[in-house]
Parts: C-alpha cells; structure tokens; sequence
C-alpha cells in the first residue's frame, strides 16, 4: 500500500514536512539519524524544522511507516518501510542497508524460545552486520 494512502486512510494529513521527509527516507541507501534527515533537507532547499522531523518520524514510525535500523555504532536511523515481514542487514564500513526477508526461517527459534523460558513471543527485531560487496572489494584490493 502506498504511504500516502495508508496515512489518509488512518485519518492523517498528507502535509509537505511528511511529503519531504518521505521523499529523502525513499531515496535513502542508508538508515539516517533525524539529524542527517534534517540537513539532508536543508541542503535540498526544504525548510523544515528539526522538531517537525523528530515529530514526522515519530508519527510514521508508530504508524509503519518507516523503520528503525540500527547502525554499526548502536545510532538509530531511520528507513522507509517496505511491505511485508523483512529484515535488514547493514554494512559495518559504509552503512548501507538492505531487507531480507524472514519469518518463517525464525518459527524453530522462536518455538525454543517461548519453551525454554515459557514467555509467549509476540514481535522481534533482527538486524545483521557485516561488509557488503562493495566494501569486501576495497579490502581486498588494499591487501594487494
């Protein structure tokens, strides 16, 4: 569903901060800090305030609209979300992130999970590090 008509259909306004701060979370290859959201805009020309952006990712967030993703040094960014149960895997050197699929791979865990500590297990939060391609590349070239 596009996030324009999730966000009418919930009885929200689709109002310009949202449209700009949607704008740059879709065209984003890394999760961004509301900090680096709000110079991104900046840049760009789009006069918002920090509070709006920090009010705008609140909101959307809470709604599904975007996510969190955590970078490799525990900061969150945030990401557009996209539809489906996924995950996200992000590059520890230049923090990219990418989905992953995944529920069904998790339901054997999950299973020992709630035997072994009796607790019923209603949501999770999976996010893997490593290099990507990219990065692997260049570390291999410097060790040339």
């Amino acid at each position: 569903m596009n996030w324009q008509k999730q966000l009418s259909d919930l009885g929200f306004r689709v109002s310009a901060p949202r449209k700009r701060v949607m704008a740059v979370l879709e065209s984003a290859q890394q999760p961004l800090t509301p900090l680096e959201l709000h110079q991104t805009l900046l840049r760009d020309h789009k006069a918002i305030g920090l509070a709006s952006v920090y009010r705008t990712l609140g909101l959307l967030s809470a709604l599904g609209i975007v996510e969190v993703v955590y970078r490799s040094k525990g900061e969150m960014g945030y990401m557009a979300a996209a539809q489906g149960h996924h995950h996200h895997i992000l590059c520890q050197e230049c923090q990219r992130a990418v989905e992953f699929s995944g529920l069904e791979d998790l339901s054997e865990l999950i299973d020992h999970v709630e035997n072994q500590t009796h607790y019923q297990v209603r949501d999770h939060l999976l996010q893997l590090y490593g290099l990507c391609p990219e990065c692997q590349s260049k570390h291999a070239d410097e060790k040339e």
